[in-house]
C-alpha cells in the first residue's frame, strides 16, 4: 500500500511538471498568432490606404520590406551579437521561402485594392487545405480527426462568408487563391527554417531578398519624394510586415504548422469589422455566421490538441 501511495505521488508530481509545460506551449501559440492577426489587419488596412493615396504595388511592398530592413539592421548595429544569426545558411529553402511568398504577397496585396477586405481575406483562408496535405508529407506531423476538421470547418465558414458564386466572376478573386497556395509553401517552408534558423535570422533574410525584388519594378521617384499623408501607413505596413512574421515565426516554433494555421482563420471576421469601420463595407449576418463556424472549429481543436498532449504525456511518465 505503501508502495502504491508513493508511485502515486511521483506520477503526480510528474503530471505537475509536464502538464504546465503542455498549456505553455498552446497559450504560446495563441499569443503569438493574436500577434500575427494584429499585424496582418494592420497590414492590409495600410496596403489600401497607400493605394488611395497613388502608390503601386511594387512600391508598396517596397516600403513594407524596406522598413522591416531597416529594423533589421537597427538592431544588428545596437546588438552586434545578432550578427552571428544573418549568416548565410540554408539558403536555397530560404531563397525559395522568400521570392515564393513574394510573388504571393504581390497578388494578395493587389487583390486588397479591388475587392472587399473581408472577401480577400476569406478567399485566402484556402490555404490552410494546402497547409494540412503538404505538411504530413514534408515535416511528417501527425494528422489527427480535430486537425482535418478544423479545416473543413474553416472552409464551410469561408464558403458561408463568400455564398458560393459571389466572387467567381471577378478575376481578382483568382489572385487570392493563387496567393493562397503559395503561402501554404511559404508556412511549411518557415516551419523547416524554425527547425534551424532563428526567427531573427528568417526576418532579416526575408526583409535582404524581398527588397531587391520590390525595386525592380517600383517608380525611385515616387518612393523619394512622399508626403506627409503616406507616413502613417508606411510605418504601418513597415512595422506590420516585420511583427507578423516575427509572430508567426515564434508560433511555428511553439507548435505544429497544423495547429498554428487554423489559428489565422480568425483574421476573418477581424478584417470584415475593420472594413465596415473604415471603408463603409457591408457587414452582414453571413460574415458572423462564417466566423462563428471557424471559432467552434478553433476551440475544438485546441481543446482536443490539449487532451492528446496531456495523454501523450502520463504514457511518456514513469
Amino acid at each position: 500500500m505503501a508502495r502504491g501511495l508513493l508511485d502515486r505521488a511521483l506520477q503526480y508530481s510528474s503530471d505537475c511538471r509536464i502538464l504546465p509545460l503542455v498549456t505553455n506551449n498552446l497559450v504560446r501559440v495563441v499569443l503569438w498568432m493574436t500577434g500575427t492577426l494584429l499585424s496582418f489587419s494592420m497590414m492590409a488596412v495600410s496596403v489600401r490606404e497607400l493605394s488611395l493615396r497613388g502608390m503601386s504595388i511594387f512600391e508598396i511592398l517596397a516600403i513594407r520590406s524596406g522598413a522591416a530592413l531597416l529594423i533589421m539592421l537597427a538592431l544588428l548595429a545596437a546588438r552586434p551579437s545578432l550578427r552571428h544569426y544573418t549568416l548565410p545558411r540554408r539558403i536555397g529553402l530560404t531563397l525559395l521561402r522568400n521570392v515564393v511568398h513574394y510573388i504571393s504577397q504581390f497578388g494578395w496585396a493587389l487583390a486588397l485594392t479591388m475587392l472587399p477586405l473581408a472577401m480577400v481575406f476569406a478567399l485566402e483562408f484556402t490555404m490552410p487545405a494546402w497547409t494540412v496535405l503538404l505538411a504530413p508529407w514534408l515535416l511528417h506531423e501527425k494528422m489527427t480527426p480535430s486537425r482535418i476538421g478544423v479545416v473543413v470547418l474553416g472552409l464551410v465558414g469561408v464558403l458561408v462568408i463568400l455564398r458560393p458564386g459571389v466572387a467567381s466572376f471577378n478575376p481578382a478573386a483568382f489572385l487570392v487563391l493563387g496567393a493562397a497556395f503559395g503561402y501554404a509553401i511559404t508556412m511549411i517552408t518557415t516551419k523547416k527554417l524554425t527547425m534551424t534558423e532563428t526567427t531573427f535570422g528568417i526576418v532579416f533574410w526575408m526583409a535582404a531578398i524581398q527588397f531587391p525584388l520590390s525595386l525592380i519594378g517600383s517608380d525611385l521617384h515616387a518612393l523619394l519624394n512622399m508626403n506627409s499623408s503616406h507616413i502613417l501607413p508606411a510605418l504601418g505596413i513597415g512595422l506590420g510586415g516585420a511583427a507578423s512574421h516575427y509572430c508567426l515565426s515564434n508560433a511555428f516554433r511553439a507548435g505544429d504548422a497544423t495547429l498554428v494555421v487554423p489559428l489565422d482563420f480568425m483574421r476573418i471576421p477581424l478584417i470584415a469589422v475593420v472594413g465596415w469601420a473604415f471603408y463603409n463595407e457591408s457587414l452582414d449576418i453571413f460574415v458572423f455566421l462564417g466566423a462563428l463556424i471557424i471559432i467552434v472549429g478553433v476551440v475544438w481543436n485546441l481543446r482536443a490538441e490539449s487532451t492528446r498532449a496531456s495523454r501523450a504525456a502520463d504514457l511518456a511518465s514513469p
